[in-house]
């Protein structure tokens, strides 16, 4: 992706480069016109002067030679006219220097005359050279100004652009605020501004409208799962039953539990979905890790190990701090037999947990995804290492998985 560049530089520096561009071809053809027009000068001047010297020659009037400016001289033959630049010395300037020279032949009272005319073209130079540096020396005064005073008015015309956009990233559908953008006298931006101010409220009210529903299926799911699991536990208590009736009772009662986690864990991504946990204070991950080994020691797993130098202090929000600590080891044991060795590794900024395992996943890619399960035959829900990438994602900690030596390991980095 190429590098992100803020609109008023943009838009400058498109200024500045095609003000300089055109600097640059105006000056070149300043330059130009203005040697052909000096040029054109100078040999003008040299025609107007052979003409009265040719008028003279016609009078019978003396006119002398003045080397370099005018030579006249008698030759036998006629040519054709020449004009061209030369380089010849000059006694007033004791140098070598540039004249145009204009040499006609012309037939004047039986005789043939050479008449040879020059300008010094050294100051029509100087005058082009003051000429071009003081169209640019304007130019670049013009375009400096017009430079910054482009750059402040395209500032102000922008500047509700700007405001209304901090607005926006600012904007969160967990506040009950609503967004206040500033109008604009330029016609898009104030389109712009209603349209998002539409959107936003319409946004706002659907989030709300998605929460409540999600937050009222939640609740109305319980009632029902409650009442069955009531009727299935008079039906147990109240009536005999056989062996087959109470294989398939069994079965209803998981179905059950099943769908109560569920429902519970639908329920806790739908709350990180919509940044409900705004509470962050210093979590003791490590005391939690604790506390859920003993309780599965009570359980009769006494094979988790936890290794700890010192305490994990994580800032998140408690509940969700208990809820990733929970999956994480929860999952070790559903996919452990009971004597195998579970390790739980913590230092200051890392947790690890690993389990036997005698193969390798099909597809790791997918273990973080929504209701991916990798046998079949398990009953889980499929959410509960969703939720732990969920979690990880909503803080920023970076969540791994690798299968070593018939070792599943996860990892957790918090800083």
């Amino acid at each position: 992706m190429s590098k992100k560049t803020k609109l008023i530089k943009k838009t400058s520096k498109t200024f500045l480069i095609t003000g300089l561009i055109l600097a640059v071809l105006s000056s070149i053809a300043l330059f130009f016109y203005t040697r052909n027009l000096l040029q054109n000068e100078v040999e003008e001047a040299l025609y107007s002067t052979e003409a009265r010297v040719d008028d003279a020659l016609k009078n019978n009037k003396i006119q002398y030679s003045l080397p370099p400016v005018t030579e006249i001289r008698e030759v036998k033959i006629l040519k054709k006219e020449i004009l061209k630049d030369t380089i010849i010395y000059d006694p007033s300037q004791d140098e070598m220097e540039l004249f145009r020279e204009l040499s006609t032949y012309k037939s004047i009272n039986g005789k043939i005359y050479q008449i040879t005319i020059r300008d010094l073209v050294v100051e029509s130079q100087d005058i082009l050279l003051a000429i071009v540096i003081s169209n640019i020396v304007v130019f670049l005064l013009a375009f400096i100004f017009l430079f910054y005073f482009n750059t402040a008015k395209n500032l102000q015309v922008w500047s509700p652009f700007f405001k209304n956009l901090e607005q926006m990233k600012r904007f969160s559908l967990t506040t009950k605020e609503s967004i206040n953008l500033i109008d604009s006298d330029v016609l898009e931006f104030s389109e712009l501004k209603t349209e998002i101010e539409t959107l936003t409220n319409k946004v706002r009210m659907d989030y709300e409208n998605l929460k409540q529903f999600t937050e009222d299926v939640s609740h109305e799911m319980q009632t029902p799962l409650a009442i069955i699991q009531a009727k299935i536990d008079n039906i147990i208590n109240e009536h005999s039953i056989n062996d087959k009736q109470f294989e398939q009772i069994t079965s209803i009662q998981k179905d059950i539990q099943r769908l109560k986690q569920l429902n519970k864990r639908i329920g806790i991504l739908t709350k990180i979905d919509n940044n409900q946990f705004v509470n962050v204070e210093p979590v003791n991950l490590s005391g939690f890790i604790k506390e859920k080994v003993n309780n599965y020691k009570e359980l009769g797993f006494n094979n988790i190990i936890h290794f700890s130098n010192e305490n994990l202090t994580v800032l998140m929000d408690a509940l969700l701090g208990d809820i990733l600590i929970n999956n994480l080891v929860s999952n070790a044991i559903k996919h452990s037999n009971k004597e195998d060795k579970i390790s739980i590794i913590t230092n200051k900024n890392s947790l690890i947990i690993s389990n036997v395992g005698e193969d390798a996943l099909l597809h790791p890619e997918k273990l973080f995804q929504r209701f991916y399960r990798e046998s079949k035959g398990n009953q889980s829900t499929g959410l509960g290492l969703a939720i732990v990438k969920k979690i990880c994602d909503f803080y920023g900690f970076k969540v791994s998985y690798k299968f070593e030596v018939k070792q599943h390991i996860f990892s957790i980095h918090f800083s």
